[in-house]
């Protein structure tokens, strides 16, 4: 598993790589201490993962997630922050970040982390993720029913992003609707590509924000 580093401190970086490069299936391929350093030497090392601080003086590692992932849709790329901040998880979901974790995690679950965003899976810190979308549905004013994003989904896909939004996992959903746990994966699969988001927890995000009304059970 090839891992890139991207911190400005140069303290982190340096316990960072120390403890990664003492697991066997890690290894760090290089790191920057700038979004310009990470945006040339990213490319270059093809990594598997790349680790990002949100905060840089030149930018911010959101921006390079976008940038990278532009370069290598197959990167994926876990936030690492010093600060709980929705804006910043809400902007790193839609960049296509796989992960979002603070640094007060640990070392070991720092590890797990970075091993579950190289599966193809999610991670996001679940109490930030749970008061973001918590504010998405809160009481500012509701968008049009019928939201331009929803225009392009049938009413099926229209009632499991409904029901993305309430948290519910695929097997939940196919007993709501009467449908396999296949049937509903691949209708997740053709809505994500209709909306043009890759990840299951944007489709939430925009699920929070449109509110779509599903039509309840039903064959």
């Amino acid at each position: 598993m090839r891992v890139f580093l991207l911190d400005d401190h140069e303290v982190v970086r340096r316990g960072l790589r120390d403890l990664l490069d003492s697991e066997p299936d890690i290894e760090v391929v290089g790191d920057a201490g700038s979004g310009a350093q990470a945006l040339v030497r990213g490319p270059a090392l093809r990594p598997d993962v790349a680790v990002l601080d949100v905060r840089l003086p030149d930018g911010d590692g959101i921006t390079v997630c976008r940038e990278l992932r532009s370069a290598m849709p197959e990167l994926a790329c876990l936030m690492l922050t010093s600060f709980d901040d929705e804006d910043a998880l809400l902007d790193a979901i839609m960049a296509g970040a796989a992960g979002y974790v603070l640094k007060q995690i640990k070392g070991s679950d720092l590890v797990t982390a970075i091993r579950t965003v190289a599966s193809g899976e999610s991670l996001l810190d679940p109490a930030t993720t749970a008061r973001l979308m918590r504010s998405l549905r809160g009481p500012a004013p509701a968008p049009e029913p019928e939201d331009a994003r929803l225009a392009v989904l049938n009413d099926r896909e229209r009632d499991i992003l409904a029901l993305i939004g309430e948290g519910m996992t695929n097997r939940q959903i196919g007993a709501r609707l009467y449908l396999s746990e296949k049937t509903v994966k691949n209708h997740i699969s053709r809505m994500l590509a209709k909306l043009g988001v890759e990840r299951r927890v944007q489709a939430a995000v925009i699920a929070a924000q449109v509110k779509p009304k599903g039509r309840g059970g039903g064959r």
